[in-house]
Parts: C-alpha cells; sequence; structure tokens
C-alpha cells in the first residue's frame, strides 16, 4: 500500500482549508441578469478576470484570482462566448468556463433541404463567407474524405435542429451533419439493401425523391411503392422534383417547355430511365424508412390533390382521369 508523505498531508490540508475560507467568505448575492462576455482565444487568465471585473461577475478579484490558482482553474479556462449570472458562487462561474459550456447558436436543416438552401445558415453559425461554404459543401470530392455513398455531399448532410458554438469550424458542421445520417444506418437497414438489391446511394436518392414528393409522412410508402414498380418494370421514373433540381431551382408549375429544355441531364426523369446519379436533397428518416420498406401497393402513378395528398392509380387511363379532376379541383378553388 503506497504512503503518503506527512508534507503532502498538510499541503492538501492547508488547500482545502483556504479554499474553503476563501469560499466561504464571499458567498454569493442575490442573483443578478444575464451577462454575456467573450474570452478571445489565447487569453490569460488575468485578462479574463478582467473581464469578469469589468462586468460585476466577480467583485472580489484577489480572492477570487487565488481561489482559482489553488484549484488550478486559471490554466484551463476555454475560449468562446459565454453567459453567467452576477451574484453566482466562484464554482458555479469557473465550472462553465473550464468545461467549455458557450453559448450555442440553433441550426434547424429542414428535410429535403438541398445544399443551396443550407448554406446561409451554416455560413450565419460558422462565420464564414457563404460562397466558400457553397463551395465547400459542393466540392465534388468532398464525399471521399467525409466517406459518403456521393456523387457529392448532396443528400447526405442530415436535416435536423443542431446546436453549434458561434464561429465553429466548418468541417466539424459537415462531420456533425454525417455522422447523425450514418447514425440511421441500422444493421437492418443494411441487410435490407441486399434484399432489394440495391445500394446506398439509390436508396438515398430515391429517398430524397420520395421527400420531394410527398406532403404527408403516412403516403411515403405508397409514393414509395410507385417508384419500386416503374423500376421494376423499366418504366421513365418521371418525377417532377428531378427535373426541378436539374433546371436549378424551385418552379411554380413544371411546363413541357421546361422539361425539354434539360433534356440530357442525368437528373431528368423523363428522358433518362432509372434513378439520376445522386440525391435531390436531404431525406428525413422517414423518406428512407420509405424507401427501404415501400408498401405492397401496385400502383404505378400518383397525381397531387390541392389538399397535399395523392390519387394513386394503376392505369394510364386512371392516371389521365385523375389529373382531369385535380385540375378541376384547383380551378374551383381558384374561382372568387
Amino acid at each position: 500500500m503506497k504512503t503518503i508523505s506527512p508534507w503532502k498531508i498538510i499541503k492538501l490540508s492547508l488547500q482545502t482549508l483556504i479554499i474553503s475560507m476563501i469560499y466561504t467568505s464571499c458567498s454569493p448575492g442575490d442573483q443578478g441578469e444575464l451577462v454575456r462576455i467573450t474570452i478571445p482565444a489565447g487569453s490569460t487568465f488575468e485578462t479574463v478576470l478582467d473581464t469578469l471585473v469589468e462586468r460585476e461577475i466577480v467583485t472580489s478579484p484577489f480572492r477570487f484570482r487565488l481561489y482559482a490558482r489553488i484549484k488550478g482553474a486559471d490554466r484551463q479556462i476555454k475560449a468562446g462566448d459565454y453567459e453567467l449570472a452576477q451574484g453566482k458562487t466562484w464554482n458555479e462561474i469557473l465550472d462553465p468556463l473550464i468545461t467549455g459550456q458557450v453559448i450555442t447558436e440553433k441550426i434547424t436543416i429542414p428535410e429535403g433541404f438541398k445544399i443551396d438552401d443550407m448554406v446561409d445558415r451554416i455560413a450565419e453559425v460558422t462565420e464564414d463567407d457563404p460562397e466558400s461554404v457553397r463551395a465547400l459543401l459542393l466540392d465534388s470530392l468532398a464525399h471521399d474524405h467525409w466517406k459518403v455513398p456521393g456523387p457529392g455531399l448532396e443528400g447526405y448532410l442530415f436535416p435536423d435542429t443542431y446546436h453549434f458554438a458561434r464561429g465553429i469550424g466548418i468541417n466539424l458542421v459537415i462531420k456533425t451533419m454525417i455522422d447523425q445520417y450514418k447514425s440511421r444506418w441500422t444493421p437492418e437497414w443494411s441487410a435490407r439493401l441486399e434484399e432489394l438489391e440495391m445500394s446506398e446511394r439509390e436508396i438515398v436518392t430515391l429517398a430524397s425523391i420520395i421527400q420531394a414528393e410527398a406532403m404527408l409522412i403516412e403516403e411515403m410508402p405508397t409514393i414509395s411503392s410507385v417508384y419500386h414498380n416503374r423500376l421494376r418494370l423499366g418504366y421513365l421514373l418521371q418525377a417532377d422534383p428531378t427535373v426541378i433540381y436539374a433546371l436549378g431551382g424551385r418552379r411554380e408549375r413544371l411546363l413541357f417547355a421546361m422539361i425539354d429544355s434539360v433534356a440530357d441531364s442525368p437528373y431528368n426523369t423523363y428522358t433518362q430511365r432509372g434513378l439520376p446519379p445522386g440525391p435531390i436533397g436531404s431525406p428525413g428518416n422517414a423518406a428512407l424508412q420509405a424507401a427501404l420498406y415501400p408498401s405492397d401497393d401496385t400502383y404505378l402513378y400518383f397525381v397531387a390533390r390541392l389538399n397535399g395528398s395523392h390519387t394513386f392509380t394503376n392505369s394510364l387511363e386512371e392516371h389521365n382521369q385523375a389529373r382531369i379532376l385535380s385540375r378541376r379541383e384547383r380551378d374551383k378553388s381558384n374561382r372568387p
């Protein structure tokens, strides 16, 4: 059994006594308002202490300095933005500073967002130029670095609500979002790929189309079944969202002239068979689940209705009739 020297015991006892005396002699008062402070990288403890005194978070700088040094906290302060309350105990002041409990900014990426939709939100929290963020996210080789199926990062930056410290590095943001995506892939999902004889990229691509088409989550498996059925039969997918992606942005109406203008695009599923080369946005968990587990329906067509639901049909004749009814429904709603 290792013995402790008498001198070390005395030293530890003195430290404990001094900390107790300093701490109890400076008990907190009434809690004041929350104060926001910024500690730049490389700041000395004296600079930090000056800021705490100036903002009236610490009122006894000499004893606070001694207390922090005895605890070793003066060498552990982390840079960042903090929100501290006046009148707190010294431990309550030091703990967030040495553990890095910085203020975070909430950033929400909705399901179906494309990289172009995300750029400004990500740039705001990283404090980078939006164009540099866009260039990094659209880098054609980025998928190799981050080990996602590609052909880029589109579709693999998982839609969710995140909390990041302002000024966080862009690479950490990307890693966090991709880790969220990868966390969805359970062994069951990976096994399901083999059953479907589809690749991960194909499933995410299909899920991104389902996400763009569906207004109602409960319809996602049925929409998925339509696309699975068309793929199995060798039909063109004829998915409007893929053409809109090829056109480079949203359109109120998709006209035949617009479809023809991007006829050679691999994302034009009116002219190119099979799935497009990659995702057209970031699908959420429900869309990924639907792509992997479509319903057992035999539908080959669907038409959007005014309320966001769809009419599903088995034949072209039924589909054309559903389109007429949908158009009448919309025309009726536009009448004064």
